[in-house]
């Protein structure tokens, strides 16, 4: 892993060697086993109480699965829970900033937010952050590491601030935070970040068709438009080096679908 001055949105020092190097548990998450710090602990309990009036209002508790989708267009973060009847639009947080324009990050140091599919498992949370609160995306994934692009530790976090990361403001992140970690320690394995330029509608597609990241973008699409048709997280893999749609629902295996990139 290459280190510069570039990742200026990261607390060093403060993560396990397993994250350093991209190594993230698989099993199942318990309270105690969630990383935590006084200061989260204290926040945590302070968000609770207003964020619970806002969830039973829509049906939804703390702790259910949780899926989160970006858009760097127009700058807002989604936040799905799941009540057991598919996934459901909680709120869209407005993204304070982000580094770079629409496109993927290649290299560390690009000053570039990345976009793909990501996972966060409790590994991932930063209790200690010195951006508030946050957590690591997982970049870089299978994916990025077939395209050879570099970089590590790009967060979603508090404070208006982000060079490679997503920066939500300090109140923003307490709630975000919160429903992750009560998602994972209630059972979640991991929970799914889908980062997209924008949405990747056939309008938009064809309204940014003259980028030289429109085949990137098209590869993307599959998962995008599974979400949007069953409203179910669809299970994504790399084959070839190329996102795969295995899966647009969790009990219906579909057709593989995917787009190369040229």
């Amino acid at each position: 892993m290459h280190h510069s001055r570039f990742i200026s949105c990261l607390t060093r020092g403060l993560f396990t060697a397993a994250v350093a190097v991209g190594v993230w548990s698989t099993s199942p998450a318990t309270a105690a086993d969630l990383p935590t710090s006084p200061k989260a602990e204290s926040l945590m309990a302070k968000t609770r109480p207003n964020l619970q009036k806002e969830l039973r209002a829509r049906g939804l508790a703390v702790g259910q699965p949780i899926f989160v989708r970006i858009f760097k267009i127009p700058g807002t973060l989604e936040m799905w829970m799941n009540n057991g009847r598919g996934y459901q639009l909680f709120k869209t947080y407005r993204i304070c900033t982000y580094s770079g324009f629409p496109g993927p990050k290649i290299n560390e140091g690009d000053w570039q937010a990345p976009e793909g599919f990501y996972s966060v498992t409790a590994d991932q949370l930063n209790p200690k952050s010195g951006y508030h609160l946050a957590f690591d995306i997982g970049y870089p994934n299978e994916f990025d590491i077939a395209k050879h692009r570099t970089g590590s530790l790009i967060m979603v976090h508090g404070n208006c601030k982000s060079v490679g990361c997503f920066a939500m403001t300090d109140g923003r992140i307490e709630e975000i935070y919160l429903l992750a970690h009560e998602a994972l320690a209630q059972g979640q394995e991991q929970f799914k970040v889908h980062i997209f330029p924008f949405p990747l509608t056939p309008r938009n597609l064809q309204k940014y068709s003259a980028s030289p990241w429109i085949s990137f973008w098209k590869s993307l699409q599959p998962g995008y438009a599974a979400f949007e048709q069953f409203k179910q997280v669809p299970e994504i893999a790399v084959h070839n080096g190329e996102y795969v749609v295995t899966s647009r629902t969790p009990k219906l295996a579909m057709r593989q679908s995917t787009v190369r990139q040229d």
